[in-house]
């Protein structure tokens, strides 16, 4: 009968190690005193792995992983890495296809022609991370990244200053993800990242600053380039806005004003509405029929909406074409 003390590392999950205790009170893999800077573990952390030791919690800082390989086969749910500390570890050419690696911390590891195909790295601080030639496809980050949702607490708290910090290694992350998707061709994948680097940009603006407004423009315009039916509802929206406009103040047509009537029955009023709406759609669009002409302010109004209707079709054409070729 073994009577050596066991380990005395819970996971947050509740998962107990088995493992022998060293003398600190944890096994050697869960001891975070126990310096294992450059220690070849590659082999070692997978003879644990297969025999069924714990693998949450794992403290492997600055460790040397090159080429570990945790892939389970014939497991749809691959190792569970959760809660580990691989702060600079080298993990160069690890294979790690499918592994959850949730509330743990990546941050500056040598991730270097590694697989991380499908992992779950949902509240992992992956910042300063090396993703040369890594392959992630498939990455599971989450809604958001633990540092976003830690400069949205520090907001919260108003703590502006720790979550302007925090918001610029959000930053910083997606533009290593952005990089990384590209370098491999996934580049919708890069899209994606390119929209929420500049969304961790936008909020990084001062409250009511002129370059805060600008960005949420933009953003409401097209999505920073990323999001074609921005435009389309944006487009939608002005040609709604100035038919409204129109069914106000007046237009001409066949040497009648068209506009709202209250002396008039609904079906009269939904019909100049809708000739209000179809002349939007063509001064919008710049056909300009010439059947129906603004008259008085709602000439102004004619000329910003074709102005604005020009530039919008372009951008649509420069986003969906961009969107498209990827």
């Amino acid at each position: 009968m073994n009577n050596k003390p066991k380990c005395q590392y819970i996971s947050p999950d509740g998962h107990s190690c088995q493992e022998i205790d060293m003398g600190s009170g944890y096994c050697f893999w869960h001891d975070a005193k126990f310096d294992k800077s450059g220690l070849e573990l590659s082999q070692k952390l997978e003879r644990y792995a297969k025999k069924g030791g714990l693998l949450q919690g794992l403290e492997l800082k600055r460790a040397n992983l090159e080429g570990l390989n945790l892939v389970k086969f014939n497991d749809h749910n691959g190792y569970d890495l959760s809660y580990s500390n691989f702060y600079r570890a080298n993990l160069h050419g690890a294979h790690l296809f499918n592994s959850t690696i949730k509330n743990a911390s990546l941050m500056k590891a040598d991730l270097r022609d590694a697989n991380l195909h499908c992992c779950k790295l949902e509240n992992t601080n992956i910042l300063g991370v090396k993703l040369n030639a890594t392959r992630i496809d498939n990455l599971v980050l989450g809604d958001k990244l633990l540092q976003e949702n830690q400069a949205i607490e520090a907001t919260k708290q108003k703590n502006y200053e720790e979550a302007q910090d925090l918001y610029l290694q959000s930053e910083e992350i997606y533009r290593l993800l952005r990089k990384g998707a590209e370098q491999q061709g996934l580049f919708e994948m890069a899209g994606k990242y390119t929209y929420s680097e500049l969304r961790m940009r936008h909020a990084q603006y001062p409250k009511y600053s002129k370059k805060r407004m600008v960005s949420s423009f933009i953003d409401m315009l097209c999505g920073y380039g990323e999001k074609p039916e921005n435009v389309i509802r944006f487009s939608l929206g002005m040609i709604l806005l100035c038919a409204l406009c129109y069914f106000v103040l007046g237009i001409n047509y066949n040497d009648e004003t068209i506009r709202i009537d209250t002396s008039a029955t609904f079906e009269d009023n939904l019909h100049a509405m809708f000739n209000c709406f179809y002349f939007s759609v063509v001064t919008f669009t710049t056909l300009g029929y010439g059947d129906i002409t603004p008259v008085g302010i709602t000439r102004l109004i004619a000329t910003i909406e074709a102005f604005i209707g020009s530039f919008s079709l372009a951008l649509f054409v420069v986003v969906f074409v961009k969107r498209m070729t990827r």
